[in-house]
């Protein structure tokens, strides 16, 4: 009718806000299929949540390594019995092992946001693979202090050598799980974007990474 206004309906922008990272957003969500049209897609649930349950998950592993480290540098001085342990060498080799999974992790974001998703993948396997061989090195060390007859048991600070390094492994293995469901996953039909899982797996996987040079100068000052 003349004089009468048409109000046209617009569908919402809905953006990942949860990525953190940066940068642009790839066609079809980041998972690398789909024709990019992402109003034929089932809306996924604000992104922002898991972002912020991993940063909850991450101070909660911190307090609890805060509390070991406080034990474990109260008795190395106060303690009258504190013997020192001969620590394996293979503990470097699995701090370089671990250092450069984070590289590798760092590399496949960025490759993730360039939209190079072979790139990413190629370096998202080979992370994966090497926090496999960071775990099986910690095994390996336990294994040595074995055979050498040294158990959890034998003094304080072997007691804190298999704590630690136990408690560590038990946390990266998280972070394994993590890489190798990213890697699997349908993202098109899951509830979070594959951006966001990348984004929240990296900041996990640095955080294990740096807790864990953290505890070995503790242990290297405990020996």
């Amino acid at each position: 009718m003349p004089g009468t206004t048409v109000i046209h309906d617009t569908e919402p922008i809905v953006t990942d806000i949860g990525g953190g990272g940066g940068g642009p957003t790839p066609p079809g969500g980041g998972d690398g299929g789909g024709d990019g049209d992402g109003s034929r897609r089932p809306r996924k649930p604000p992104q922002r949540r898991y972002s912020t349950a991993i940063t909850l998950g991450m101070i909660s592993i911190l307090m609890f390594f805060l509390g070991l480290c406080s034990a474990f540098l109260a008795l190395k001085w106060v303690s009258q019995t504190w013997a020192p342990l001969h620590l394996p060498k293979i503990l470097l080799l699995n701090t370089a092992i671990l250092l450069v999974s984070s590289y590798t992790l760092e590399r496949a974001r960025r490759r993730l946001w360039a939209i190079d998703f072979s790139g990413f993948r190629k370096l998202w396997r080979a992370t994966t693979i090497l926090g496999i061989l960071f775990l099986a090195g910690q095994l390996i060390a336990w294994l040595q202090l074995v055979a050498m007859g040294v158990y959890i048991a034998s003094n304080q600070a072997t007691s804190f050598f298999y704590i630690f390094t136990a408690a560590h492994a038990v946390h990266l293995l998280g972070g394994v799980a993590a890489l190798l469901y990213v890697a699997v996953s349908d993202f098109e039909k899951g509830k979070i974007s594959r951006q966001t899982a990348v984004e929240i797996t990296s900041y996990y996987w640095h955080f294990m990474d740096g807790l864990w040079v953290v505890l070995l100068v503790l242990l290297y000052l405990g020996a």
